[in-house]
């Protein structure tokens, strides 16, 4: 159903373009995929039910009564880029014409025929969605055969086709373009809608006015909305650069490129879900988190705690999660605390021991499943580390950095993982399925290169 949208973006729309977080690629593999609409609508077995009965704004077909429309046949549909104006279409398709004719008896007309029309879009004023409509439609008959007989004077058959399919045909067939493009605007009606990223907030995706056609594709810019549940919106870091696609994709392949300021943006709504206080006194291949194991560390913390106590780990993350992305890599970084507290009797409040202010990254391997873009984290590197408080006196903290990275690895990249499950949502319009696309890191940006099989 994406391909429909080779239909529409054809540039009525005009002003200056904007830096934005998402775009959109369009080629002729996709577009070639107007044929579903058609297919799904009916629209011409629609209009061939009508064609026989009267009704306001209808024409006869003179010398034809009791009119009758059968045998539609499949419709073959070709289009075609016109750089900076829009799309070409030419849907070749045919029918048979049965009434009672003009000199008695029945009569069949066998009409192949094309029609031609230039789509473009415009804005709905009501909605801001785009909006289809065909302009310069025309009926061109390619093949005419009637039952008449053959001793009629050619001259009296032609005369015949002249004044009634020339004449009538477009009225009958050029509102079924109409009827598809309508059909096609209703599959708009959830690319505005905003979508949750889990409890805390939503995406939405809006086009800006620059849908901009060339001989071998259409790019779209989108301007997506990251909104908090509670509070304001979340802007997008600039970014310095204005997002580009990178080359080597076939020709007239379709991609959506995702910045890394937007998935950074988005990240903003999950920063809450990831403080957590972390209980277990075994967690993954770590030894027991007690004072005793800190103390192998720090010895001042044997002589506070001569007795071991569990460890409550309490982590805080300050700042959204970033993206960064450079060719074939993207990392995500935290920064943050990560307090050590002795654990007291059932009812009484954790000692604190130590605050440390940390920055790590993490890998980022990205995936799709339900059109929704998935990431899995692993531990790739502990940055920084340095003593925020103490209650046991000075110590070195780089003493600290495997400890706490093996903690993060095997206890804190998990709980990453988990809240990153609610998935980020892609632009849902057109009845798009992401789930072939192959994805690609480049610089400060994901593409996913769009397959329809």
């Amino acid at each position: 159903m994406l391909g429909i949208l080779g239909l529409a973006l054809c540039g009525l729309w005009t002003g200056t373009r904007a830096d934005s977080g998402a775009l959109l690629r369009l080629g002729m593999d996709v577009m070639n995929q107007v044929q579903n609409a058609m297919d799904e609508s009916h629209i011409l077995e629609k209009m061939a039910a009508e064609a026989g009965k009267k009704g306001p704004g209808t024409k006869p077909i003179k010398g034809i009564t009791d009119v009758k429309v059968k045998d539609v046949l499949v419709p073959v549909i070709t289009l075609s880029l016109v750089p900076e104006e829009g799309i070409f279409q030419c849907v070749s398709t045919g029918m048979t014409i049965t009434g009672k004719s003009f000199i008695g008896g029945n009569m069949e007309i066998i009409v192949v025929f094309n029609i031609t029309a230039t789509d473009r879009l415009l804005k709905d004023e009501e909605t801001g969605l785009p909006m289809f409509k065909s302009e310069g439609c025309e009926v061109i008959l390619v093949n005419v055969k009637t039952n008449l007989p053959s001793n009629m004077a050619p001259k009296v058959v032609n005369k015949f086709v002249d004044s009634t399919l020339h004449k009538v045909l477009p009225g009958l067939l050029c509102p079924a373009i109409d009827a598809v493009l309508a059909y096609v605007n209703k599959k708009w009606a959830n690319l505005n809608v905003p979508m949750p990223v889990g409890q805390m907030g939503t995406v939405k995706y809006s086009l800006t006015s620059i849908p901009t056609p060339t001989a071998s594709y259409i790019q779209v810019d989108f301007s997506p909305e990251v909104q908090q549940k509670k509070g304001g919106a979340v802007k997008l870091a600039d970014s310095g650069a204005a997002l580009e696609f990178p080359g080597g994709y076939a020709e007239g392949s379709s991609q959506l490129l995702l910045s890394a300021a937007f998935l950074t943006a988005e990240l903003a709504l999950l920063q809450a879900s990831l403080d957590v206080n972390i209980k277990k006194t075994k967690t993954g291949k770590l030894c027991s988190l007690t004072t005793e194991t800190l103390a192998n560390f720090i010895p001042e913390v044997a002589e506070t705690y001569p007795k071991p106590k569990p460890l409550v780990v309490k982590i805080k993350i300050n700042k959204p999660p970033k993206v960064t992305m450079k060719k074939g890599q993207s990392l995500m970084h935290f920064h943050g605390t990560l307090g050590m507290f002795a654990a007291k009797r059932r009812g009484k409040a954790p000692v604190s021991i130590f605050l440390l202010e940390f920055h790590f990254n993490l890998k980022i391997q990205f995936s799709v499943s339900k059109n929704r873009l998935q990431m899995a984290t692993s531990m790739n590197s502990l940055l920084t580390l340095s003593r925020g408080s103490s209650s046991v006196g000075a110590f070195h903290e780089e003493d600290l950095t495997n400890f706490v990275t093996d903690f993060l690895r095997e206890a804190y990249v998990p709980v990453v993982n988990d809240v990153l499950q609610v998935g980020l949502p892609l632009p849902d319009f057109l009845d798009m399925n992401y789930n072939l696309a192959e994805l690609d890191v480049i610089e400060d940006a994901l593409v996913l290169d769009l397959k329809l099989y």
